[in-house]
């Protein structure tokens, strides 16, 4: 059997996204889970706090809490974790839209911001790209990302993890005249992605299941 491994930066297992992803891949294929904050318990995540000033990733705890993460705490973590992972699988989905070009791999890695900035290369080429992401703290990070591709972004914040309301964020996007939006975060389902369609009328791409899809074609 096949095996898929879900590399989250928060905590396994990802109930929130995986179902989704298991879906799309069938019962031909096995997936198997690890978080680079499994081994943390609640008391001891203050560990990981970002300060003001560094790079901030969220993520989903185990018991459904979300938590900010400093990025340079976590990358060891993930290392570790990919480590024993890559023993158990045959390819592993990076499960955040973040860049983490340090960590080393034995095996094959997909990693999601890879896949969109190429996707949206190859079929976005007039126009203005609108990004919802889950915290303002990542516009300066994101716009980078984005801004490598020389795109025109709009950027508006709508956290998957809280009740935020992504149809606004989406209609001040169209506003603002964006034709197509990029829900920025391994985080957002398919409900987020029907809300934000539902105001904007323009293609909404939801990463987890792009990811998923492209994934499934590789094994």
């Amino acid at each position: 059997m096949i095996k898929i491994g879900i590399l989250t930066i928060g905590q396994s297992p990802r109930d929130d996204v995986t179902p989704t992803m298991k879906r799309i891949f069938g019962e031909e294929i096995k997936v198997i889970e690890r978080g680079g904050l499994d081994r943390f318990t609640e008391d001891q995540l203050h560990i990981i706090a970002p300060k003001s000033s560094e790079p901030t990733y969220i993520s989903r705890l185990r018991n459904g809490k979300s938590i900010k993460i400093s990025k340079k705490k976590l990358l060891p973590l993930l290392q570790q974790e990919l480590h024993q992972l890559e023993k158990e699988v045959d390819v592993t989905i990076m499960l955040c839209t973040g860049d983490f070009p340090t960590l080393k791999t034995k095996k094959p890695i997909i990693f999601p911001d890879k896949v969109l900035t190429h996707m949206i290369k190859a079929i976005h080429s007039n126009g203005k790209l609108g990004l919802i992401i889950p915290l303002s703290e990542q516009k300066k990070s994101l716009n980078e990302k984005w801004n490598n591709l020389k795109e025109k972004i709009e950027v508006g914040v709508a956290s998957p993890y809280a009740d935020d309301d992504i149809e606004q964020e989406a209609k001040k996007l169209t506003e603002n005249g964006v034709n197509m939006i990029v829900l920025d975060c391994m985080g957002y389902n398919e409900q987020h992605k029907k809300r934000a369609q539902s105001t904007s009328n323009i293609p909404v791409i939801l990463p987890r299941t792009l990811v998923a899809h492209i994934a499934k074609e590789y094994v």
